[in-house]
């Protein structure tokens, strides 16, 4: 009878207890995988693919009815590009596998099977679609698992190792994780660079686009004055039409015709990312509807006004919307570092690198009154392993745009081949995790670690190099320290060509944008400083900006000599600063502005007033 009774117990209640973690309702009692991945983004995807590859059993999860997720279902399919001082490609390992195999402006359809293909393919991997993420399961500021809803049913996955790569970063947020929302980490509250809705054409004349665009792109390289510098095309790939853009008058005030990336598919038809949408909240799924809807009710207006003024689109015709909006930025989490656009403009590497990046720091458009900003343009720069490994919450890692970039190198970081090299690290990053029981706060503080994980990437395919920063020209300049400050408050930008006008000389509303910018953000850093709004004369001299620093600080506005007193006793005005001030007529150029406002600002939130 014992021995009965034992059969039954392992050949029912032992299975039993296996396959809880596929049931639904409360937390399954046992760990069926080692590694959840939350997202199935081209990130998410890397991550999965790279944990697998390491003997990892993952879970992947995905709320869509594809994966791809941007690429796919958001139909994204112009990659930003990421080459080196010495033209290398620097997303390589699984990234690259993907260019190889279908190169840029892809086939979305063809994407499509490319990544379901890929993870199917990979035994370790379990897949689920159609499956939302709810909320984490915690137990003391530990993430163990997540809670799902999938085919109408909430369940309950755990793991050891969680890696959130939703584009939101939604699991670090519920769970706890520290988080600044758009530019609000240099003082613009509710600043969100806008969205865009990719849509579809038929009918596009591709051999005249391909002429018409190169034909621009040459004549400009002939005369500046006349043709496109920023134009150009592929046989599947076209960019320009910038000027005629920017002529559009929309229907809804709170959007943006832009020059646009056009791709070319297998079946003729072109996709367009040109439309910038305002006022939408990418974490309210509400607006998100609402800026769709908005969309399609401009597009009529946008495809008339192309056929009339888009050389090739005379016949073109509207085929459909991207299921997704493209949204560029929502959360930035806080992580163990957070990477600054210092970072980026002066080509640092990190001792934990996991990844390089070098796209353009690209903020697009954040209203219909903004024209975007391109901030600087790095060679390199490195991904630090810390900025997947969030504060507060252990057994995580974030991937994707919303892991713990600034605002403005996110301008860079948050393009999806960068993701994918950072996800992929995040999966080696887990199996050695696990397999030496090891947190991952635990792997930020250990070379040996780090080590091992990129010695691993480099055997799967990544390329990961120590090197030595190549030296921007601007970093030798004198007034390089105040640029650095007003770069980091977001008030200097060295375009394509790190080019900051240092020595042009400055206009009044330059001045008024910089003084007032500078007060606004100090106010809201140190509480001391009330904010107040100072007027600046339309004939502005030496002396007059020596006066407007004077008032800043003491509140009114000082004879020069007080205020020269003032300056030099705070250590303001010192060193060559003092010197280039001395002919209180001359005209101020930027370089002189942005090393006085530095000086400004650092006093306003480190000094006693």
């Amino acid at each position: 009878m014992r021995k009965i009774l034992l059969l039954i117990f392992f050949a029912v209640l032992i299975p039993a207890l296996l396959l809880a973690g596929e049931s639904g309702g409360e937390d399954p009692p046992f760990l069926a995988y080692d590694l959840i991945v939350m997202g199935g983004e081209p990130e998410g995807i890397a991550a999965a693919v790279s944990a697998a590859r390491n003997g990892l059993k993952t879970l992947l999860l995905e709320d869509d009815e594809a994966l791809g997720g941007l690429m796919t279902l958001g139909k994204l399919n112009f990659l930003d590009m990421n080459y080196g001082p010495k033209k290398e490609l620097l997303t390589q390992g699984i990234f690259q596998e993907f260019y190889k195999k279908l190169g840029n402006a892809f086939d979305v359809e063809e994407a499509k099977k490319y990544f379901l293909n890929l993870v199917q393919n990979e035994q370790n991997i379990t897949l689920k679609l159609n499956t939302s993420f709810l909320e984490p399961i915690l137990e003391d500021n530990k993430i163990v698992g997540v809670k799902v809803k999938e085919k109408g049913e909430i369940k309950g996955y755990r793991a050891p190792r969680i890696i959130d790569a939703t584009v939101d970063a939604d699991v670090a947020a519920l769970a706890g994780v520290p988080y600044t929302v758009g530019a609000e980490d240099y003082g613009q509250k509710g600043k969100l660079m806008g969205v865009t809705l990719v849509f579809e054409l038929k009918g596009v004349n591709w051999p005249y686009v391909f002429i018409y665009n190169n034909w621009n792109r040459l004549i400009s390289k002939i005369n500046s004055r006349w043709g496109d510098p920023h134009a150009g095309a592929t046989l599947r790939a076209a960019w320009g039409y910038g000027e005629q853009a920017l002529e559009y008058k929309p229907q809804d005030p709170m959007m943006r015709l832009r020059g646009p990336n056009l791709a070319r598919q297998r079946n003729g038809h072109v996709l367009v990312n040109a439309l910038l949408i305002f006022g939408v909240d990418g974490l309210d799924p509400q607006s998100k509807a609402l800026g769709i809807e908005r969309g399609k009710r401009e597009l009529p207006h946008i495809i008339k006004f192309m056929q009339e003024n888009f050389p090739g689109f005379a016949k073109a015709e509207l085929v459909g919307v991207a299921e997704q909006l493209y949204v560029r930025e929502t959360r930035h989490i806080v992580g163990e570092y957070r990477l600054t656009i210092t970072d980026v403009l002066e080509n640092r590497d990190h001792w934990d690198r996991i990844a390089h990046g070098s796209y353009p720091v690209d903020v697009q458009p954040t209203g219909p009154k903004d024209l975007g900003d391109i901030v600087g343009k790095p060679a390199i720069y490195s991904i630090p392993f810390r900025c997947l490994v969030p504060q507060k919450i252990d057994n995580l890692l974030v991937v994707g745009r919303s892991a713990s970039f600034d605002s403005l190198a996110h301008g860079s970081a948050r393009v999806i081949p960068v993701g994918m090299a950072a996800g992929e690290a995040a999966g080696v990053a887990a199996a050695y995790s696990i397999q030496n029981n090891l947190t991952f706060r635990d792997m930020t503080k250990s070379k040996d670690a780090i080590s091992w994980v990129q010695e691993r990437l480099k055997k799967q395919g990544a390329y990961l190099v120590e090197y030595t920063p190549p030296r921007p020209k601007v970093m030798d300049h004198w007034a390089y320290p105040g640029v650095r400050v007003m770069r980091e408050l977001g008030l200097a930008s060295g375009g394509y060509g790190n080019n900051y006008g240092l020595e042009k000389e400055v206009q009044y509303w330059d001045v008024d944008r910089l003084l007032n910018s500078v007060i606004r953000r100090a106010s809201q850093l140190n509480p001391k400083v009330p904010f107040m709004k100072i007027p600046v004369p339309e004939q502005v001299t030496k002396g007059e900006v020596l006066l407007l620093v004077g008032e800043a600080i003491h509140g009114n506005k000082l004879t020069m000599p007080e205020t020269t007193e003032m300056l030099v006793e705070k250590g303001i005005l010192n060193g060559e600063l003092k010197e280039r001030f001395k002919d209180a007529n001359g005209k101020p150029n930027f370089g002189e502005i942005y090393m006085i406002m530095a000086q400004l600002y650092e006093y306003l939130v480190t000094g006693v007033r």
